[in-house]
């Protein structure tokens, strides 16, 4: 018998309520978990032991809370929304948006969903294997599709319209896992997309070149950062537990001072957005009942490690160490630690453990593969090998030896700086500007871009559009648009 079970509890899109939150530690401090972890995809992840395991089960069933016992067959929908407005400000996708998507989802997937907006670097785009990313059209989005256990990723020929991606999902999902319609590129993308449009009708558009995706650099995510007149914290441990005494005071502060969510995100870490500066006294006062550290080196926050071990976060650990006492420069560049063969996590740098003699499942002596991907792109599904077979010891220098060729390619490829590496864009409220909006599907017509779709070009009014005008979204007659006023958040 098991003395332990690991459970798993999914957080759609990373969003969970301070309320919803507190419930689930209140039931596993009850079944005496001190405290947890959150997962890659943006999960909860606890250790109970099975003493303690039929009296939680049966807790967290009479509060209707899903969870897993040491399975995953029901991967978690992860999202870009833990970056939202405090990292970036995308061009129509808000966080309304990503709402409106999980609203839409009335099944549990068994395939791993992506939600991301194309101009973001904070989480991953191609992880899943059903990858949606924000066009540049608005409340439209591009399909990636990836099977499972594979490495191939295709796109869908068609844009997907935000109320349609769980419905559109569920039938991809039926086709590829319960008609074994699996693409390998060879011709069955074709079977795939007509198993999945046959006899449905989806509102898309065609999907017209590749997605345009922003270079890769990973924002500083902890500690308080203003945006706007709020500010936002970000909450990291290095050794990726989070305390059940010090989560319940989080949410409880939540509650308090009328913050509705907790993000948590890809890194293993959390987000807590809104924060008013009249607040501010009270979280630091949270922040230092439980001795909570929020200024960690960059390059140490820069890592994803393997859900359920303590391996990888050990060699994290080790390496960080060697790149501190050698000040190692990491810009631009994150890490990944697989420790087991058919585990999946993101990074331009990867570092995979195998065993170098193996009896059974034990492994007697381990070394050590080094990969970057192509163009050190953490996105890219190509990887290169730049070393093999090393030794624990001699792996952190082979690393900074790797770092070394990436600055110096960035610098022959672009010997002018860029960009500041210290400061962090942040958005903030630009002029009100008023614009017509369709009520039906919130399609915005301003009058200073026009309506390509309708070939409608920038400057006419809205009034001055012909009578017969619609809607390029949803086919809504001019006449029920309505005029309202927006706010142009700009990054300075």
């Amino acid at each position: 018998m098991r003395d332990y079970y690991t459970l798993k509890i999914n957080l759609p899109a990373g969003i969970v309520s301070p309320g919803a939150l507190q419930t689930i530690l209140t039931q596993a401090r009850g079944a005496k978990v001190r405290s947890v972890r959150f997962g890659a995809r943006q999960q909860l992840l606890m250790t109970v032991h099975y003493e303690d395991m039929r009296f939680l089960e049966k807790d967290l069933k009479t509060h209707q809370i899903r969870y897993e016992l040491n399975t995953d067959q029901y991967p978690n929908i992860i999202s870009s929304y833990c970056g939202e407005e405090v990292f970036r400000t995308g061009d129509w996708l808000r966080e309304s948006e990503y709402h409106t998507v999980l609203d839409y989802f009335d099944y549990q997937p068994r395939l791993k969903i992506n939600l991301s907006d194309s101009n973001q670097s904070f989480t991953p785009f191609f992880t899943g294997n059903l990858n949606f990313i924000a066009s540049p059209e608005p409340h439209f989005w591009y399909l990636y599709v990836r099977p499972k256990q594979s490495n191939t990723v295709f796109r869908w020929r068609d844009l997907v319209y935000t109320n349609d991606i769980g419905r559109l999902a569920k039938a991809v999902e039926e086709a590829m896992l319960d008609a074994a319609i699996s693409p390998d590129g060879n011709g069955d993308e074709e079977e795939l997309y007509t198993a999945v449009t046959h006899g449905r009708t989806y509102s898309t558009q065609p999907a017209v070149g590749e997605v345009e995706l922003p270079e890769f650099s990973l924002p500083y995510y902890e500690g308080f950062n203003r945006y706007g007149h709020r500010s936002w914290l970000g909450l990291y441990r290095r050794d990726e537990q989070f305390s059940i005494a010090f989560l319940l005071d989080v949410c409880a502060l939540c509650l308090a001072t009328r913050i509705g969510e907790i993000c948590v995100t890809p890194w293993k870490s959390l987000i807590i957005k809104g924060i008013e500066e009249k607040d501010r006294a009270k979280w630091s006062y949270v922040l230092g009942k439980h001795n909570i550290n929020v200024r960690h080196a960059a390059n140490e926050l820069a890592w994803q490690t393997e859900d359920h071990t303590d391996e990888g976060t050990h060699l994290k650990n080790y390496i960080i160490r060697f790149f501190e006492k050698n000040d190692t420069r990491t810009f631009g560049l994150c890490f990944g630690v697989q420790t087991r063969p058919k585990s999946e996590v993101f990074g331009s740098i990867l570092i995979r453990q195998r065993p170098l003699l193996q009896i059974g499942q034990l492994a007697l002596f381990s070394v050590y593969d080094l990969y970057f991907t192509e163009n050190f792109n953490p996105n890219s599904r190509t990887y290169h090998r730049f070393e093999k077979g090393l030794l624990k010891i001699h792996l952190p220098a082979q690393i900074d030896r790797l770092c070394r060729k990436f600055s110096a390619r960035r610098l022959q490829e672009s010997p002018e700086p860029a960009r500041s590496e210290t400061d962090q864009p942040e958005p903030t409220n630009g002029a009100v500007t008023g614009v017509h909006q369709c009520p039906r599907c919130f399609t915005v017509y301003d009058d200073q871009y026009g309506d390509l779709l309708r070939e409608i070009p920038a400057g006419v009014r809205f009034n001055d559009l012909p009578n017969d005008y619609a809607c390029p979204t949803c086919d809504a007659p001019k006449s029920e648009f309505q005029h309202v006023h927006l706010s142009i958040n700009a990054i300075l």
